[in-house]
């Protein structure tokens, strides 16, 4: 016993630091990894029983066909809005330019004064900074460099997403082209480690990443669904090309305010007080309202776990995870609660 007790304490110390090592390696791309094997667990019964098919069986083949779909639906419009948010901004930045130079008009807009309650303070105060150039320095620096700050955050944002994004999808080239072996590694470590229960539990962790999958997507469905009904009512140009970004920016928190928002100024700029008004009514209470009951359902109903237990843990996840926590989230409640239900249930005796 004492022989072997320090060669086993030194076979888990090694074991240890080798699994901190690997940790420390892959934790500046754990996001993008995880991702991958989201987007891989998510898609895999699709490239296996239609793209697999048409690379004749071949592995390599069909990873390079699903890579190269992942870029066109994935990577390629991500691209585009990318541009669509730089030409966005130079043109507020254009569009706020003569104010900044020249200051404000003497008067408000016309329909300031007929606000109800606020609309007299508004417009005297109005007054009293376009006739102070003091003042309006003042306001200027207020709002100046938040602005500023914000913008080159965007800007580093939408660079980093890009390239976690190039990064996905080579990740995921590999996770394809040995997906059958990954797969069986995964059941045979599942097993070794919880038997039976180990077993479920992997199921459980593809049902809930699916389940997650649907409900971003569906949710995303639907928000780009009716934000192209809006932009047409309201008369907005490019309302499938905006709908498709909100479909898209709908992934990320607050993500459609960006193009309903910036359809409602665009509507405003035309002098078109009253559309701008239903914009902001509608995309408050119908697209963005959707992502508060839409997505909680159809997770819910995808991964088989309670509604409670979605909402906790996309919103405790996406705040300690970030992004890939709207993943990790559920997926760990849902084990946890698994693995509780079996700890906790009552043993059937014969």
């Amino acid at each position: 016993m004492t022989d072997t007790s320090p060669r086993r304490l030194a076979q888990i110390a090694l074991v240890t630091l080798l699994i901190a090592g690997c940790v420390a390696v892959l934790w500046p791309f754990i996001g993008a990894v995880l991702f991958a094997v989201v987007l891989w667990m998510c898609t895999w019964p699709l490239y296996t029983s239609r793209i697999l098919p048409l690379a004749k069986g071949g592995r390599t083949r069909g990873a390079t066909l699903m890579t190269v779909l992942l870029i066109l639906v994935i990577l390629l419009p991500m691209v585009f809005l990318s541009g669509g948010v730089v030409t966005g901004v130079d043109a507020l930045i254009a569009k706020a330019r003569p104010y900044i130079e020249n200051g404000l008009p003497a008067d408000p807009p016309a329909f300031v004064a007929q606000l109800p309650i606020v609309g007299s303070e508004i417009e005297a105060s109005w007054h009293r900074i376009a006739g102070s150039r003091e003042e309006m320095n003042a306001l200027l620096r207020q709002f100046v460099d938040p602005a500023r700050r914000t913008a080159l955050s965007l800007g580093g944002l939408v660079a980093n997403g890009l390239l976690q994004l190039v990064l996905v999808v080579f990740v995921a080239f590999f996770l394809y082209r040995d997906g059958e072996a990954i797969d069986r590694a995964l059941g045979t470590g599942a097993r070794r480690l919880g038997g039976e229960l180990g077993e479920k539990m992997l199921e459980l962790t593809r049902g809930t990443v699916n389940g997650v999958m649907l409900g971003l997507v569906g949710t995303a469905a639907a928000q780009g669904a009716v934000a192209l009904i809006g932009f047409l009512i309201a008369g907005v140009p490019g309302a499938m090309l905006l709908a498709f970004a909100t479909f898209f920016l709908s992934l990320i928190p607050a993500g459609p305010v960006l193009i309903w928002g910036g359809a409602a100024a665009w509507l405003y700029n035309q002098g078109q007080t009253g559309w701008t008004i239903f914009m902001v009514l509608y995309g408050v209470l119908v697209i963005s309202s959707i992502d508060n009951f839409v997505k909680p359902i159809l997770i819910s109903r995808g991964a088989g776990i309670s509604i409670l237990l979605i909402a906790l843990g996309v919103l405790g996840g996406v705040m300690v995870f970030g992004f890939i926590g709207i993943f990790l989230g559920p997926v760990l409640l849902a084990l946890g609660h698994a693995l509780a239900a079996d700890w906790t249930a009552e043993e059937v005796t014969p």
